[in-house]
This record gives structure tokens, C-alpha cells and sequence, in this order.
């Protein structure tokens, strides 16, 4: 009698849970991130997060752009902190210039119908740059400047990471909007990380950057002014899949509360913490999170 009453009982939890949504299942979330440095920081600071408050996790970093949110929206990761401008050129193929503002409230828009929410905007804003070495900067201040050096025949030889020359938002609309023309002898392709290296040691004149990280100042390096405003606005979220957040409505305001505490500042200096002074991702997360009364 015992064992028939326990059979039927976990019968009907077996049938009330195939009745829920699978995000309502799930014992995991499963955290997302891709494969450079700042993006390792924010997995993992989610990661700590959210154990810290009780959930169990699995890590799920060093992806490709595409990949990962592929990776999102097959339901393989639940969560990922991304760029407005990312989803604005790169998945929504919109490439006409918008404020911050306006670039946030149309992926917003456009990822619910995908079924991702965008939750609270940071204020880092992790946009492209290009810089040259402030002790030997060839003159150069502006892209204005840039583009007359490379139509002048100077050929500035640019270090750049596998995506700029190919992507929407990167070398070839920055060509047209400025009007110059690179060829193939002035670009030196590597891998994003290298690039700091080898414009500090000067073996290209130019290198794309990213405007919060920490190599910036840490390799004195000059930001040249993007002055006819090209590059679109990268501000800094977290994204969830919207069955996940409402499953689970609580880790909005979890994830908000991180997110309020991210800006330019702060995260050039937790990048360099792990670029240029070689602490630990997980040593710097859990420092961060504790100093900012989190965990």
C-alpha cells in the first residue's frame, strides 16, 4: 500500500511538472559569456552572483559573438551581458545612426519578438576605438585625420581584430563614413587581445581598442576623437531569455542591481586588474562583488 501510494504521488509530480514551462524546470541557469576579457569578468561576477543568492549555475564562456546568441536563442544559455550596438548592426541589421537612448528602446523592441529581454543599460559603453600611441601619435587626434593620412598615400599600418574589416559597424562602413579606402597591405588581423600589445610595441601604427578597457592608460595610449560620431553606442546589459525572467522575475532586479554599479570607470579598471596587473577573473569578481556590498 505504502509503495502504490508513493508510485502515485510521484505520478502527479511527474505530470505537474511536464506541465509547466521548461524555463520553470530548470534546476541550472546557465550563464553565458564570450571570449575576451571583459565579457570572462561579467560571466563570472553573474556566475558568483547568483550562487551567492541561492541558484545553482553552470558557466558558459569564451563564446563568439554569433555563437553565443545562437546559443541564447536555442535555449542553450539563459543569461549574457551584451552590447546595444551588437544587436542593433550585427543581429538586427540596422545600421542608420541612433542615439543611446533611441539604440537601447529599438533592440529592446526588437529582441522581445525573439523572446530575450533587455534588462537595465549600465553605464559602460564598450564601443570601438581606434588609438594610437600618445608618444608617437603621427599627428593623428581625429578619424578625420586618419582618413587624410590614408588618402594622402601615408598608409598608417592598423592593427585589427578578425571581425572589423568584415563587419557592418566596423572598417567598411568607418571607410565610407569618412571617406578613405584601406587595402589589404595596411591592416594587420590578430586576434583582439594582441592588438594592445603590438601597438605598444610599435609594430603597427593604429590599433582598434575597446573604449573601457584598461590597456588604454595602462599603455598610454591616445583614443583618436571619432569626431563625425560613426560608431554606434555599445552601452553594457544584462539580456535574459524572457520565459527564464519570468520564471524566476527576481533575478531582474539582481541583475539590475549589477548593472548600476558598471560604468566606463569601473570597468576599465576591473579589466586591467586582469589584463595588466594578471589577478585572477575570479579573484577580481569576487573582490568587486564583496566592495560593492553584492555577495
Amino acid at each position: 500500500m505504502i509503495k502504490k501510494t508513493q508510485t502515485l504521488l510521484a505520478g502527479v509530480a511527474l505530470a505537474a511538472s511536464l506541465a509547466l514551462p521548461l524555463s520553470a524546470q530548470a534546476e541550472t541557469l546557465k550563464v553565458g559569456g564570450k571570449n575576451f576579457t571583459e565579457q570572462l569578468i561579467l560571466a563570472e561576477m553573474t556566475d558568483q552572483l547568483l550562487q551567492a543568492k541561492g541558484y545553482d549555475t553552470e558557466k558558459l564562456d569564451g563564446m563568439g559573438t554569433t555563437v553565443l546568441r545562437t546559443a541564447m536563442e536555442n535555449g542553450q544559455v539563459d543569461l549574457y551581458w551584451e552590447y546595444t550596438g551588437t544587436s542593433l548592426v550585427t543581429f538586427n541589421k540596422i545600421t542608420e545612426p541612433m542615439g543611446a537612448a533611441e539604440t537601447y528602446a529599438k533592440v529592446k523592441e526588437l529582441d522581445a519578438g525573439v523572446g530575450i529581454t533587455w534588462l537595465d543599460a549600465s553605464n559602460a559603453n564598450n564601443t570601438y576605438a581606434l588609438a594610437v600611441r600618445a608618444g608617437d601619435d603621427k599627428g593623428l587626434s581625429t578619424l578625420s585625420d586618419l582618413a587624410t593620412a590614408y588618402s594622402d598615400g601615408e598608409n598608417p599600418k592598423m592593427g585589427v581584430n578578425i571581425e572589423f574589416p568584415k563587419r557592418a559597424d566596423g572598417l567598411p562602413g568607418l571607410e565610407e563614413a569618412y571617406g578613405f579606402e584601406t587595402k589589404r597591405r595596411d591592416l594587420a588581423p590578430m586576434e583582439s587581445g594582441l592588438v594592445y600589445q603590438a601597438l605598444k610595441d610599435g609594430k603597427v601604427d593604429v590599433g582598434l581598442v575597446f573604449a573601457t578597457d584598461g590597456r588604454i592608460a595602462a599603455f598610454d595610449f591616445k583614443v583618436l576623437e571619432d569626431d563625425k560620431g560613426y560608431f554606434p553606442n555599445y552601452a553594457l546589459a544584462p539580456t535574459i531569455r524572457t520565459e527564464v525572467l519570468e520564471a524566476n522575475p527576481e533575478l531582474g532586479d539582481l541583475l539590475n542591481g549589477l548593472a548600476a554599479k558598471l560604468d566606463d570607470s569601473v570597468m576599465q579598471g576591473l579589466n586591467a586588474e586582469v589584463d595588466v596587473d594578471k589577478k585572477t577573473i575570479e579573484d577580481v569578481s569576487e573582490a568587486f562583488l564583496k566592495d560593492q556590498g553584492l555577495i
